[in-house]
């Protein structure tokens, strides 16, 4: 498995081969050491990787030597490694096409939680900001979601602290290494998230939290979740990339509305006023559009499979799933029954047809 690992890792330092080019280059080789092992000749002949990037996965094998430092750095420090071809790694993230290829992860909560929601805004709030930020966490305590933010000065540590004085599991999404924390003094807060939630990138050790790493940290965070909450934001910030990149994704968007004028609102209201997001007063709000009830008010039922129905095998999968979960997310559906997307859609599309299957927003599914 170590051995595994250490060519994964060696495929995420090849000169010009980023995560789209690595997914590639392993569904075509069959796994990362296969990789390092193959040709130029039928490297150049995989689409889109051509004779410039053969030539640099050819040459490539001096970055195993970083990857074994990254390997002890991992095992000393009892880091997680998530590669995209893993039971593991976060089914939401699994479909996004420009999803890390590697994840190292520091914690405790469950990456693949039933309800995950990201809150994300401005760094300098207003005292509206920080008042929505602290209502909402405290108000979805009871829905069981795992909160999902930057860990960026502003909303993204508030929301934070806010879900560790609420006994709820919080992750930080780094735009740097798990060797360190940015900013400093947010690492009390960082500490306590690793017991209560935890810490997670896409960056090895030694990557400093250089500017260009904050948009790619944000598609994480984006792809992570099922909703995205942006409180409050000027009209340009990487909340509003976090936002349109979750739109990409068709994540579901919700927004604060903030005062007309105000500097500190327009990103939320002209997120709004262009049907990017959805207006939201409270974490009520929220739940009622994502039809999440609390926990604790949820109550279990069991649907038997319509007899009369001909189902053929992989609808009688589908439904199988739909009544051991009870709600299934899409990409949920894929990661489980081993099957495209479009072949999971074109099965829940006929099972909605036939009156045995709702669709939920998020792009959930449950049982009539």
């Amino acid at each position: 498995m170590a051995k595994d690992l250490l060519y994964q890792i060696g495929l995420t330092l090849i000169d010009g081969v980023g995560d789209v080019h690595a997914k590639t280059l392993l569904a075509y080789c069959g796994s990362a050491e296969r990789v390092f092992h193959e040709k130029k000749g039928p490297l150049q002949k995989i689409p889109g990787i051509g004779e410039s990037l053969a030539r640099s996965v050819i040459q490539a094998k001096q970055v195993l030597k970083r990857a074994e430092q990254e390997l002890a750095f991992i095992q000393k420090y009892q880091i997680q490694a998530f590669f995209f071809t893993d039971e593991h790694y976060p089914y939401r993230l699994k479909h996004c096409s420009d999803a890390p290829v590697m994840l190292y992860y520091k914690g405790t909560a469950d990456l693949n939680a039933e309800r995950i929601i990201a809150v994300v805004g401005t760094r300098a709030p207003s005292e509206y900001g920080r008042q929505k930020t602290e209502e909402l966490i405290k108000e979805l305590s009871g829905s069981g979601a795992l909160i999902i933010s930057g860990l960026a000065y502003g909303v993204d540590v508030l929301a934070h602290r806010s879900a560790l004085e609420n006994k709820m599991e919080t992750v930080g999404v780094l735009a740097h290494g798990l060797d360190r924390i940015y900013p400093l003094t947010h690492d009390k807060t960082a500490k306590k998230m690793i017991r209560q939630g935890g810490l997670l990138t896409d960056f090895m050790s030694e990557t400093n939290p250089d500017a260009v790493n904050f948009p790619k940290r944000n598609r994480i965070v984006a792809g992570l979740c099922d909703a995205l909450v942006v409180v409050e934001s000027k009209r340009t910030g990487g909340s509003l990339i976090t936002a349109t990149i979750a739109n990409s994704y068709n994540k579901d968007v919700f927004a604060f509305p903030g005062r007309a004028g105000e500097a500190l609102s327009e990103g939320c209201n002209g997120l709004i006023k262009r049907n990017r997001a959805a207006l939201i007063e409270n974490a009520e709000d929220l739940l009622y559009a994502m039809q999440w009830m609390p926990v604790e008010k949820k109550k279990k039922k069991t649907t038997q499979i319509p007899l009369l129905l001909n189902l053929d095998p992989d609808e009688k999968k589908v439904m199988e799933l739909l009544q051991s979960r009870q709600q299934v997310h899409v990409d949920e559906f894929c990661s489980a029954l081993q099957m495209p997307v479009s072949r999971i859609s074109a099965l829940l599309l006929n099972l909605e047809f036939s009156n045995v299957i709702k669709s939920q927003p998020g792009k959930m599914y449950t049982l009539c």
